[in-house]
């Protein structure tokens, strides 16, 4: 089981090294093992009850406490020194609950906040499969959603003071795809207004945990596709929750032992060697994509960069350098031709892959209209200013200089054959 150690002051970079993990119950192993059990030994028939009165809720841990272990469904090594090593990197943060997928960690945090007849309100545009969850699971099952557009501040104001039943709010930002930001703590400060209190969710995963701080901000619980940057490498899929509030995190862990999507112990012990590098990988990726947007501006066969340092938008610029430290590895083109310009792009890289996801080491671009939000509907596409010719680009870890020939060489055959 995880075990306290180091300093609980350490800066987060070390923290990360040391905290949730003790050698001297993996056999003195520096690093930790893989604990692939998927039940585990009582010491007593009462530790046993114990165990279980804890996990399902009725009763609660005391302090200095550490819970035997019951089925992996619920928990296991891996999972808890994953979880304490991973609460140093989002600031502010004191849980986190780990899950096999993004989507797991977004459906299970609503399903364990909402129910029927309360409301969800979502900036848009959203991940595309937090869309469809939204039409084909949560309104089905009698949650009111209602969307916001991204950018538009007093929308969003008066929706959070006039929405009736308001239990969630839930925000990404930077907008996928399309990198508008919402301002969070203003977000946050109208929200604690309200009796009862909705909760304040932020997907993190375009900037977090390096560039993006949602909880300092004052948002209620930060959520992450962790196959992407705190991943880095495109070879897992993981999600995590963080927050502050232990009654969340109760609910959080409560139904994912009902549903059973826990991060596998494999999976775990892989993620938990990449976080020391998150920050040095995200770092290096920023630096590459603001070159490259910035080069990339002026080229007529674009008629938008979205890159965060290229805002136009006096409020969108205020939000950006009030709640971002850099402004992050992720480009939205906007071709001028279209569809067709777009796919001529997409079909003359060479350098980068055309592949969804992003995050990872290597860069990926991809279409969104067509794949990651082709099951949105048209007017929500309009809406969220997803058209034929936007492309998403993730920045890896290539050399920029490369990278750039590569987006170039692309343009000049759009300008060649398209815009002719």
């Amino acid at each position: 089981m995880a075990k306290q150690r180091g300093n609980p002051g350490a800066h987060p970079s070390t923290a990360v090294l040391t905290r949730g993990f003790d050698p001297r119950l993996s056999v003195g192993s520096a690093r930790p093992a893989v604990f692939r059990s998927s039940t585990y030994v009582f010491p007593t028939p009462e530790a046993a009850e114990r165990a279980f009165d804890l996990v399902s809720g009725r009763q609660t841990v005391e302090p200095g406490e550490v819970p035997d272990l019951i089925y992996s469904r619920f928990n296991h090594p891996n999972a808890e020194i994953l979880e304490d090593q991973i609460i140093p990197l989002e600031e502010g943060s004191e849980w986190a609950v780990v899950f096999n997928s993004g989507m797991a960690a977004i459906m299970t945090s609503l399903m364990a906040l909402l129910r029927p007849g309360d409301c969800l309100l979502y900036t848009v545009p959203l991940y595309g499969g937090t869309q469809n969850l939204i039409h084909d699971l949560l309104e089905p099952f009698g949650i009111q959603c209602r969307a916001v557009v991204a950018g538009h501040g007093p929308d969003l104001d008066e929706a959070i003071r006039n929405t009736p039943n308001l239990r969630v709010i839930l925000i990404e930002t930077p907008a996928n795809p399309t990198m508008v930001m919402t301002d969070i703590k203003r977000a946050c400060i109208l929200a604690g207004g309200l009796d009862p209190k909705p909760v304040v969710i932020v997907d993190n995963t375009f900037l977090g945990p390096a560039f993006q701080h949602p909880i300092t901000l004052g948002a209620d619980l930060v959520l992450y596709s962790a196959t992407k940057y705190l991943g880095g490498f495109s070879d897992l899929l993981a999600g995590v929750a963080l927050g502050t509030d232990p009654e969340i995190q109760k609910k959080i862990r409560g139904k994912r032992g009902l549903f059973g999507n826990i991060l596998q112990p494999d999976e775990c012990w892989i993620l938990d060697g990449r976080l020391p590098t998150v920050s040095l990988r995200m770092n290096r990726q920023s630096k590459n994509a603001q070159r490259i947007a910035e080069s990339l501006a002026h080229r007529k066969e674009i008629r938008k960069v979205y890159y965060p340092t290229l805002f136009d938008d006096t409020e969108q610029i205020k939000i950006r350098l009030s709640q971002c430290d850099y402004p992050g590895a992720m480009i939205a083109l906007d071709l001028n031709g279209g569809k067709t310009a777009a796919f001529e792009f997409l079909r003359h890289l060479e350098l980068a892959h055309n592949a969804v996801s992003l995050g990872g080491m290597e860069t990926l671009v991809c279409h969104p209209g067509s794949t990651t939000h082709s099951g949105c509907s048209e007017e929500e596409q309009r809406i969220a200013g997803i058209t034929g010719g936007l492309v998403r680009i993730s920045i890896g870890l290539e050399d920029w200089r490369d990278l750039l020939r590569d987006f170039e060489q692309a343009l000049d055959h759009i300008a060649a054959t398209v815009l002719t």
